[in-house]
Order: C-alpha cells, then sequence, then structure tokens
C-alpha cells in the first residue's frame, strides 16, 4: 500500500500533499518540504516521531 501525508494533516494552512510508495520514500519528500517551506519546523527524533504518526496507507 502507498503511504500519504499532507500539511493540513498536521494542522498546517498548506496545501502541500505527497503520496509515496514506501514510509522511507514520503518522509523524504516531507523533508525536503520542511527544509524548504516550514523553516519554523525543527527536524527532530520528536517531530519526525510525530510527522510519522500522521502517515496514512492508501
Amino acid at each position: 500500500m502507498a503511504k500519504s501525508i499532507s500539511c493540513s494533516d498536521a494542522g498546517k494552512d498548506c496545501g502541500w500533499s505527497a503520496t509515496a510508495p514506501t514510509e522511507k520514500e514520503l518522509m523524504e519528500k516531507v523533508t525536503q518540504h520542511v527544509i524548504e517551506n516550514h523553516k519554523e519546523i525543527e527536524l527532530n527524533s520528536e517531530s519526525i516521531s510525530k510527522i510519522k504518526s500522521l502517515i496514512k496507507e492508501i
């Protein structure tokens, strides 16, 4: 099953979303998006765990 996530899942006012075949590939997309568009978010083990908890299987 593919994996999906969107910024709105995390309560952000952002229309970005992504889908990927694996969690690893999806997290690469998430990381790139956060670095480029959400500089207020520090990517650490706590925030990464929270992001992973929002991933949906589609």
